[in-house]
């Protein structure tokens, strides 16, 4: 669960980052925004395959009992 919210922390920081450069016309902070919402993204996406590959152990457990 920690992972989700790390993402959705790293987003939103990513979000606000990019406005504040896009706002001040900081094409730096805008760019670092903008792969800190990347980043957030691939760590939803690692979450997302552990949680299914969670729920594919727990069918196969139930399976074999």
């Amino acid at each position: 669960m920690s992972n989700k919210i790390d993402a959705a922390a790293k987003d939103a920081e990513g979000k606000i980052q990019s406005a504040v450069g896009s706002i001040t016309g900081d094409k730096g902070q805008q760019i670092k925004g903008e792969a800190k919402q990347v980043q957030a993204d691939a760590m939803k996406a690692d979450a997302k395959v552990k949680d299914e590959a969670k729920k594919a152990a727990r069918k196969v457990e139930d399976a074999t009992e």
